[in-house]
């Protein structure tokens, strides 16, 4: 009875450039007058661990669940803690600063951090909405550490025109900023560590500008990104590395799928809504904005009551 799908608390982050796109679209009960940037759907990092919000094991965090059930939800021997994985909504009501997530090599070498691979799933946009990914060809070390000091390393990286449903590869050691009116669902290796490099000269609410780590973002940027993959894809296998898979689904009304594969799944829902049943468990449902984890033990039906838009995430 604990294996079943299990749903999860978001847990909310404020930031500067957010909004309230997650309340508005998914219905999340996001603190009133709060700039809301992040919902993080599935996290398990020493200070933010999801509390799995429905069943048997609710109110325990995912790291607690996998410690006592292990391989029924992982499907893997040889697990080893945390899990290794961050799923976050992001709302960008605002442009984000310019920033890179540093690599394994770079972490290793300095010392500091975790490394970051994600991407970024377009959910909704604004006219016109943007997002900066990479570094133009031919610019050098020295060229971007000019152009930050001159405020303009903005001009240095690529700006990429979004569309909804298309998913933006960003391998770490990318430069890269979020454009302002941008809904995203971004999967990404367990890490929180940012080093910004331009933040648009505006200042937080205490009046003061936001700290900015240029050396680290030097030291972490792939200046040499020939091998980088930055694809941009939008149906199937949409993200395929050795952290991580993500595929796209889409389903009509009426339609079902079995769940039966002994590996571990994370759905997040992007539009629509149906039920999660087999015969053993309390029938769980889903509706748009929900990020819901199957067991690799578990086996049973999706069945979708409308049409249904869904990332499946595996490992």
């Amino acid at each position: 009875m604990n294996i079943y799908p299990y749903k999860f608390e978001p847990i909310f982050k404020e930031r500067i450039w957010g909004g309230s796109a997650i309340r508005d679209v998914f219905g999340k009960n996001t603190p009133e007058g709060i700039k809301i940037g992040e919902s993080w759907e599935l996290a398990d990092l020493p200070e933010d661990k999801s509390v799995i919000a429905n069943g048997p094991l609710a109110g325990r965090d995912i790291a607690d669940a996998i410690a006592e059930f292990g391989q029924s939800i992982t499907g893997k021997d040889d697990y080893t803690p945390p899990l290794p994985l961050l799923i976050k909504i992001l709302d960008a009501r605002d442009v984000l600063s310019v920033q890179v997530h540093p690599d394994s090599e770079t972490c290793k070498r300095t010392g500091k951090g975790d490394p970051k691979t994600e991407c970024w799933y377009i959910i909704d946009t604004k006219p016109g909405s943007c997002i900066y990914k990479g570094l133009k060809t031919g610019t050098t070390k020295e060229q971007f550490a000019a152009a930050i000091s001159e405020g303009t390393c903005a001009d240095l990286i690529e700006k990429v025109e979004v569309k909804v449903g298309e998913c933006h590869f960003l391998p770490s050691g990318t430069v890269h900023a979020i454009g302002a009116g941008l809904l995203i669902a971004e999967i990404q290796q367990p890490s929180d560590t940012t080093y910004r490099v331009f933040d648009w000269n505006r200042v937080g609410d205490d009046g003061k500008p936001r700290q900015l780590h240029v050396e680290d973002a030097l030291q972490s940027i792939h200046f040499d990104p020939s091998g980088d993959d930055l694809s941009v894809r939008s149906v199937g296998r949409l993200v395929e590395t050795e952290f991580f898979n993500v595929d796209k689904g889409h389903m009509l009304k009426g339609n079902e799928i079995l769940v039966s594969t002994p590996i571990m799944k994370v759905i997040v829902f992007l539009s629509g809504g149906g039920i999660i049943e087999n015969r053993d468990t309390e029938t769980v449902e889903f509706t748009k904005g929900d990020t819901v984890l199957l067991p690799a033990a578990y086996e049973g039906t999706i069945s979708f009551n409308v049409e249904t838009e869904y990332l499946t995430v595996t490992m």
